[in-house]
Parts: structure tokens; C-alpha cells; sequence
């Protein structure tokens, strides 16, 4: 759940960050942005065709390591770096060979081209193509978007995406997915509020499961994601 003292944070930052500023964010990471978001389960599909997440409560662990331990944690790096610094380009080859699989580096080149290309013909503005987490750093950094507040959305978007996956494969019902995705909300803040604190020194990664997950899932004979 989350505490006093995170509601605090949310709305100190909420208070202080533009109405213009809010609603950009929401754009880039609401599910209507033209990433092709929903075609991509990070190797859930196979863990529910082996049984490993089966109900709200696998699916809330699974996710929860996912966040923790695996890439929700080392895309909050990359996309702190990537607003730190003129040059992204370094942060980039990190992002791309810190890929466990070949599905998770699909799902993060072809979402981050995805939204450079989205962010660049719609706001005007130069945007390379870049792995996901590195372009969302890069585009806030230019539209001067709080750090904090994009990586705790970054997260929320992307926890919010494999809930509405498992929704799918388990399935679950709407009202048990959102229950999942409110649980985890905290957990999205306190790893935003890690990684502002670390760098691209601290990168690892021990989701073991969900990395062969995403290994599993290139030969799964029927699937309805592309990762």
C-alpha cells in the first residue's frame, strides 16, 4: 500500500510540476501512445502456460520481482542516466547489451523506436532511436519533465501493461488486475526513488525466472505476444 510518507512525496511533486508539464506524461505513457505496448508480455505468456503465475497472487509476486529485481529496476537506471547526461548514446549500448534474450531486446528497441518516432513527428523535436527506457529519459530531460515523476510512471505504465497481459492469459478479472496494479504502485515508487539515487555502476539483475521466461517464450509453440 502506499504509506503517508509516499503520498506526501506524490503530491509534493504533483504541486510542483506544471498542469502542461503533468499532462505530457501522461500522454507518453498512457496505453493510447503509439508504442505497441500491448503486444509485448515480457515472457508472461510463457509463465502461464507453465503454470508459474496462475492467479492474482503469482501474478502480483511475479510482477513484483519483475520490478524489483529484473527490468523494472534496471530501466529506472537507464532512463535516470539517460536524462544525466548530453550524450545518450553509451547509455544506449549499456541498455541494448544488458538485454537477457532476444525477445527482451526486441521489446525494448522496437518500443523505444517506437516512441521516438511518436515523440519526434508529434512534439517536433530531434529524437534518435533509442532502446524504451533511454528515449523516455532523453525526451524528459528536453521537456524539462521531473525525474522522479517520469521514472515513477515509467514503472507504473510498465507494471500496468503486464497486469492487463496476465488480465488475458490467466485470465483474471478486471477488478483482481487493478488490484494487483494498485499493490504494486508503492513498490514503482520506492525502486523511481533507488534509482535516482544510483547509476549504471549499480546495474544487475537476478529475475532469473522471468529472464528465462523470455527465453522460453522465442519457442513456444502458441502464442498471442511477441515476447
Amino acid at each position: 500500500m502506499v504509506t503517508g510518507a509516499h503520498m506526501d512525496t506524490i503530491m509534493a511533486t504533483f504541486t510542483t510540476m506544471r498542469t502542461d508539464q503533468f499532462l505530457t506524461l501522461v500522454q507518453w505513457l498512457s496505453p493510447s501512445y503509439p508504442i505497441g505496448a500491448f503486444a509485448y508480455s515480457h515472457g508472461l505468456e510463457w509463465a502461464v502456460d507453465a503454470q508459474q503465475v496462475t492467479d492474482r497472487e503469482t501474478l502480483q509476486a511475479w510482477l513484483e520481482t519483475v520490478l524489483r529485481h529484473g527490468a523494472g529496476r534496471t530501466d529506472a537506471l537507464f532512463l535516470c542516466a539517460a536524462y544525466r547526461t548530453e550524450d545518450v548514446t553509451d547509455v544506449d549500448a549499456h541498455a541494448r547489451a544488458f538485454a537477457p534474450s532476444a525477445e527482451r531486446l526486441r521489446e525494448t528497441v522496437l518500443q523505444g523506436e517506437a516512441f521516438s518516432r511518436a515523440t519526434r513527428d508529434i512534439w517536433n523535436i530531434d529524437m534518435p532511436v533509442m532502446t524504451y527506457p533511454v528515449a523516455v529519459g532523453f525526451a524528459a530531460r528536453l521537456h524539462g519533465l521531473p525525474l522522479d515523476q517520469t521514472m515513477q510512471v515509467f514503472l507504473h505504465g510498465f507494471i500496468s501493461n503486464l497486469a492487463a497481459a496476465g488480465m488475458r492469459l490467466i485470465p483474471l478479472g478486471q477488478t483482481d488486475g487493478q488490484i494487483v496494479i494498485k499493490e504494486l504502485a508503492a513498490t514503482c515508487i520506492e525502486i523511481a526513488d533507488a534509482a535516482m539515487k544510483g547509476s549504471l555502476e549499480d546495474l544487475s539483475s537476478t529475475a532469473f525466472l522471468s529472464d528465462i521466461a523470455s527465453m522460453r517464450h522465442e519457442t513456444q509453440y502458441s502464442r498471442i505476444f511477441r515476447t
